[in-house]
């Protein structure tokens, strides 16, 4: 029988990596030194922590006095039938409980506010440096393991200060105190009880081995798992047009099992600490009762010594069952900071620069291409190869070429969505690089083949967050982008929530908000990545007329593939092999460049040589 790993792989329309190995060096950390990396998130709470900590362990502390308040009853008032001295000792006990209840309730209240401030930074740390890594970043990994990062597993590690953490070490003083008030009792009885306790140490050792990669693994098959869902969602509408919702469910399930059967590694491997650990008081408690009653009988120990023997090891029962629980969720919390930090430790490559020059002023948006080359990480050859290129003031420039020639690498190097590897890209003469990023891009305005819009109404979605624009900006770029008649017609106008990825929109509506969208950004530079290739030719006229009016007086770069995209420009570049292949108005490269010919031409009139191009 197939496992589920075989199973994924024998479906390629669903093959997707899963990250279930961790790395050598994770399996070699201990999870003491895992979660020790997080003390700057934790030090702003030491005071409070420490505090939450001081009040745990005087709870420890009232309830270890108890068993000794019991030896005080039995020796005394009961052994002398002192009523009034009965009544004292037992007062003491009350109050013992009372202040054991109120230092367990100060804990529970001071831990809650820093973990929560814990999370929240951590939280925000993540984001925002989600929003600073390179698209290079975004390429190598799915959503759903960035988003399973996001929620879950900094649930799991807030988790560990919020209860593990104080119970660890409450209940490592509480055995080790416990062992002493033995030692003090009888040093024959704190022998034996830790002869019995060394089990716990030995498999809590080999337990801490095993569990936090088990762990690990767990938590990147969820990611894998997140993404799927992630995926299934977005592409509902291809997965049923297709007829594929039923392999999608499968493909699904297998990855379930196998995130199931980890879960239940993870299970047996606590079951079996657990079962040598909650055997552990009982095996103590006999050996009390036995060795303390032989003393007893011999007139080494009082009664009462016996039964505070007794109650100290009942006492424990709690500390030594929760070990397993406790060194579970430690682990848990190892494995989640090993991910956290797998993304708020990953390399920003796009950065600002040192020494930031400014743009000049108005920006005129000349934009210079010069020996450019760009090599993806981890490919064998450069994609771009010394590209050469220029784009006058005010001119609109079309850059065209067959699929995977690196159009659209080129124009996202101009925002810095890439950085170039070799060469440079100036706007106005200045080295995009030592532009500050927030400068560059207030200048540079991107629409992108597929327009991206965010669950929110029309008016948040051309404004983007930006508080300075007003509602008449707002309807003057709808107009511009020949938007504005369709959100008028919209039941609350600029108020209209459109939804998630503004499906309820036509593509050519989604279009023509991003165009709005760059519009209203009054860029110098406006850089277009192929806005036309997925429309129909109803659509495309609208949004082609709508480029007319967004290009006038813009110096723009466009990606096209279409004749009608290529006819808005007052030039064309032909982009090939890497290199720009050739430059001019789209009648003279029609008439002088045969590849660009071919490329131009229609489908049904196409060579097989220009078809093998173009891919």
């Amino acid at each position: 029988m197939n496992s589920a790993a075989d199973v994924i792989d024998e479906e390629p329309g669903f093959r997707m990596s899963l990250q279930t190995a961790p790395p050598e060096s994770v399996r070699r950390k201990s999870a003491i030194a895992t979660l020790w990396r997080l003390k700057p998130y934790f030090r702003p709470e030491f005071a409070l922590l420490g505090w939450a900590l001081l009040s745990a362990l005087a709870t420890t502390i009232c309830g270890l006095l108890i068993p000794l308040v019991i030896q005080r009853v039995v020796d005394g008032p009961v052994a002398a039938r002192d009523m009034t001295g009965l009544l004292w000792t037992t007062g003491g006990a009350f109050l013992l409980g009372a202040l054991e209840a109120a230092f367990f309730l100060g804990r529970h209240r001071l831990v809650v506010g820093p973990s929560a401030r814990i999370e929240s930074r951590m939280r925000a740390q993540l984001y925002d440096h989600l929003q600073r890594l390179p698209l290079a970043f975004h390429d190598r990994w799915h959503s759903g393991q960035l988003l399973s990062r996001a929620v879950a597993d900094l649930t799991t590690i807030v988790r560990f200060p919020r209860y593990a953490l104080v119970y660890l070490v409450v209940n490592s003083f509480t055995i080790v105190v416990s062992i002493g008030v033995l030692c003090w009792m009888s040093p024959l009885l704190g022998a034996a009880f830790t002869v019995i306790s060394l089990p716990v140490a030995v498999g809590s050792i080999v337990f801490e081995a095993r569990y936090k990669e088990c762990s690990l693994r767990a938590q990147n098959q969820l990611g894998d798992l997140t993404t799927r869902i992630e995926e299934s969602v977005l592409g509902i509408r291809v997965l049923k047009a297709f007829g594929r919702s039923g392999q999608a469910v499968r493909a699904f399930r297998q990855r379930a099992e196998l995130l199931r059967a980890t879960e239940i590694s993870k299970v047996r491997m606590l079951g079996m600490l657990t079962a040598t650990i909650v055997g552990l008081p009982e095996v103590a408690l006999g050996a009390v009762l036995g060795i303390g009653g032989y003393l007893a009988a011999r007139g080494s120990m009082s009664a009462g010594e016996l039964v505070a023997a007794v109650a100290v090891v009942a006492y424990l029962q709690w500390p030594l069952e929760s070990i397993g629980y406790l060194l579970a969720e430690a682990n848990d919390a190892a494995a989640a900071t090993e991910r956290y930090f797998q993304i708020v430790r990953a390399e920003v490559t796009v950065t600002d620069p040192v020494d930031p020059v400014p743009l000049s002023t108005p920006v005129r948006g000349a934009l210079r291409v010069e020996g450019v080359r760009f090599r993806y990480d981890g490919a064998d050859e450069e994609l771009l190869r010394g590209v050469d290129l220029e784009i006058r003031p005010g001119e609109t420039l079309a850059l065209v070429g067959g699929a995977g020639s690196g159009k659209s690498t080129l124009v996202g190097m101009v925002s810095r969505l890439y950085d170039v590897t070799g060469g440079r890209i100036t706007l106005d003469g200045t080295d995009i690089r030592r532009v500050p990023l927030a400068d560059l891009r207030a200048a540079v305005a991107t629409v992108f083949e597929e327009p991206v819009l965010f669950s929110g109404t029309v008016r948040d979605n051309v404004r983007l967050n930006r508080t300075d624009v007003t509602d008449d900006e707002v309807r003057e770029a709808l107009r511009v982008a020949n938007a504005e008649s369709f959100v008028a017609a919209m039941p609350l106008g600029l108020d209209t929530e459109i939804g998630e990825q503004g499906f309820s929109l036509s593509g050519g509506q989604r279009q023509r908000l991003a165009l709005a969208r760059a519009v209203v950004a009054r860029p110098a530079l406006l850089v277009m990545d192929d806005p036309l290739s997925a429309l129909d030719i109803h659509t495309e006229a609208e949004v082609e007329a709508a480029l007319r009016q967004v290009l006038r007086g813009v110096t723009a770069l466009v990606v096209a593939h279409r004749p009608s995209t290529v006819q808005l420009a007052d030039r064309v570049a032909l982009l090939a092999d890497g290199r720009v292949d050739a430059v001019g108005t789209h009648q003279d490269l029609l008439r002088d460049c045969p590849r660009y010919r071919e490329l131009m031409a229609p489908d049904d009139q196409r060579t097989p040589e220009a078809g093998t191009a173009r891919r």
